[in-house]
C-alpha cells in the first residue's frame, strides 16, 4: 500500500519529479516512493509509471490506414510517433481508444502541434475516453470526430501546492496552454475561454466529464 499520493494531474507532475530526480540521493529515495495519480484519482506505483514511460502507446491499422492511440502519453510517444510517420507516410488519421492523460506535458504539447502541422484529423471510438492532457492532443486534429459514448474530461492542474486558480487571469503559468490552443486554430478568445473552462471545471483531483452541451459549445467536434 502506497504512503503517498500526488493531486498533480497528468499534464504537470513530470515537472516536480524532474525536479526530485536532480536533488540528493534522499530526495531520489523519496521519488521512488512517492505514488502517482492519473485524472481517474486511482493510485500509481512507481513500477507503474515506469511501465507507462515504456509503453509503445501508437500502433498502426492499415486495413482502416489509420494510427491507433491507446495509453497514456509519455516521453517517447513524439519519437515514436516521427518513426511511423516516416514509414507510413501517406497515413493522416489518428483514431483513439483511449489517453488519459500525459505524463510529460513539453512532449504532449510538442507531439500535438506536430500532429496539427502535418494535418491528422482525429477520431475517439466507440467508448474512448480522454482526459486532461489527451483532451490537449485530441484537440490537435484538423477535423475531430467521434462515435457513440464518448466523454471528454477536464480539470485544473497544479505544482506542489499551487493550483492554476490561485493564479490571476493572463498569469505567465496560464499563458503557455492559451499560445498552444492559438497554434491550433483557436482564436485568442476562443483559446482563452476555453482554457480558464478547463481550469474551473473541477479541481486537480477530480475530473468534470463534459456534457454535450460544453462540447458543443467549445466546437470541440468539428465533424
Amino acid at each position: 500500500m502506497s504512503l503517498f499520493k500526488t493531486t498533480i494531474p497528468p499534464k504537470l507532475f513530470i515537472r516536480g519529479l524532474l525536479k526530485l530526480l536532480f536533488m540528493n540521493r534522499s530526495s531520489v529515495i523519496l521519488f521512488i516512493g512517492l505514488s502517482l495519480s492519473l485524472v481517474s484519482c486511482r493510485v500509481f506505483r512507481f513500477s507503474e509509471f515506469r511501465e507507462m514511460e515504456r509503453s509503445n502507446i501508437f500502433s498502426v491499422s492499415e486495413v482502416d490506414n489509420c494510427f491507433i492511440l491507446n495509453g497514456v502519453i509519455n516521453s517517447s510517444a513524439l519519437r515514436s510517433f516521427k518513426t511511423l510517420c516516416q514509414i507510413y507516410p501517406d497515413i493522416k488519421k489518428i483514431n483513439i481508444v483511449n489517453c488519459d492523460g500525459s505524463i510529460n506535458d513539453d512532449v504532449n504539447l510538442q507531439l500535438a502541434a506536430y500532429v496539427h502541422e502535418k494535418g491528422f484529423n482525429i477520431h475517439l471510438m466507440d467508448n474512448a475516453e480522454i482526459a486532461s492532457g489527451g483532451v490537449d492532443f485530441f484537440l490537435a486534429g484538423i477535423k475531430r470526430t467521434c462515435g457513440d459514448n464518448t466523454k471528454i474530461g477536464v480539470h485544473s492542474w497544479s505544482e506542489g501546492r499551487l493550483q492554476a486558480t490561485d493564479l490571476a487571469e493572463g498569469h505567465k503559468y496560464h499563458q503557455e496552454y492559451i499560445d498552444y490552443y492559438r497554434t491550433i486554430g483557436f482564436t485568442q478568445q476562443q483559446a482563452e475561454d476555453f482554457y480558464y473552462f478547463t481550469i474551473y471545471a473541477a479541481p486537480p483531483e477530480e475530473v468534470h466529464w463534459m456534457t454535450e452541451k460544453e462540447i458543443l459549445y467549445f466546437k470541440l467536434i468539428t465533424g
